[in-house]
């Protein structure tokens, strides 16, 4: 591919002449004649600027269709602003990459013979079992994961540590002084062939009991799982204010949960950070305006579903090797912990 410094060495100019008379930089000094001898040598060279480069890969991409796989169903995507975040990274890096309009497919509905004989790829979002994607092969040859990685020797995925993350978010406690520290969690569904399999366990989960027990700290009755929803925040902070014996500080799987388990606090006449301290996970933009704004951890969420339009697009255009990208994540402070308002990265 022919570059500005060959065109620079072929028309006896310096490259940064070049490159600002093919930017066409008024402000800069050459003859006329210059300047003809260099546009001259870069249409003889078939020299393509970045911005025609870009029209036309986006010219080329219009060929391909991609479906979107969503675990959730059309109510709980609208209530969840984790999965219309990462969706709408998804619809928006396709829309600027040139793709044709994506397809939707949802797990409470869905048959594999909705599926488009015309499909050129297919992002799974959620935890969808590998078996669906086999019986899917005949029908579309690139798949790729968010959130969920079931095998990173076959498929790409876009995915967070969740142990990290979860641990990250532990130590600020601890280092905080929490003597004592609660979960309140949800319940990882795995979608096949239309059915839901629920998992009492993920990784935040497990993270918690293995440093809650490494620590010293760990209370079974300290941890309450249902969904991940505003409804289950409330209803087991509820049941944990009812238990009595309330623990100095509580990590909550998500938002959503944790605006529950204010309100339940709220109701309960407990003050947030000064009885209870709460951090929880995700960082949408729901965290920074709830009743207590939210210490939580932050997740790329839109910049995971571009993350993935991309590994498919590489696919498209010919790469083999399954790649799995882990998005970073950090910590933001706010009222919800008693601690200042930093970032901890």
């Amino acid at each position: 591919m022919t570059t500005i410094k060959d065109i620079a060495l072929k028309a006896n100019v310096s490259p940064t002449t070049v490159s600002r008379v093919l930017n066409n930089d008024h402000t800069l000094s050459v003859t006329d004649e210059t300047r003809q001898r260099i546009m001259s040598t870069a249409r003889n060279l078939n020299y393509k600027t970045v911005q025609l480069r870009k029209q036309e890969a986006v010219k080329d991409n219009k060929s391909y269709q991609v479906g979107v796989f969503v675990c959730q169903s059309l109510e709980e995507e609208l209530n969840d602003p984790y999965f219309l975040a990462l969706r709408k990274g998804i619809e928006n890096q396709c829309i600027k990459m040139g793709m044709r309009t994506t397809v939707i497919y949802r797990a409470d509905n869905f048959t594999p013979d909705q599926l488009s004989q015309h499909l050129d790829g297919l992002i799974m979002i959620g935890q969808v079992d590998p078996s669906l994607v086999v019986s899917l092969k005949n029908k579309v040859e690139h798949v790729v994961y968010v959130d969920y990685s079931p095998d990173e020797s076959q498929y790409d995925a876009v995915v967070l540590d969740f142990r990290k993350s979860t641990n990250l978010a532990l130590e600020h406690l601890l280092q905080n002084g929490a003597e004592t520290i609660g979960f309140l969690g949800g319940y990882i569904v795995e979608y096949r062939d239309g059915q839901e399999r629920q998992f009492a366990k993920d990784d935040r989960y497990a993270t918690f009991v293995e440093k809650m027990k490494e620590t010293g700290k760990y209370n079974e009755k300290n941890v309450h799982l249902g969904y991940f929803t505003m409804v289950d925040g409330y209803r087991l902070m509820k049941e944990a204010i009812v238990q009595g014996n309330m623990p100095d500080a509580y990590f909550v799987a998500s938002d959503r949960m944790a605006v529950g388990a204010l309100s339940a606090l709220r109701e309960a006449k407990l003050s947030v950070p000064n009885d209870v301290r709460i951090v929880s996970f995700d960082d949408v933009e729901l965290a920074q305006f709830a009743s207590c704004p939210l210490t939580s951890v932050h997740v790329p969420i839109e910049e995971m579903g571009i993350t993935a339009v991309k590994l498919l697009m590489d696919r498209l255009k010919g790469r083999s090797i399954p790649l799995k990208v882990t998005v970073p994540t950090h910590l933001v402070v706010r009222e919800s912990c008693g601690a200042r308002n930093v970032a901890t990265k």
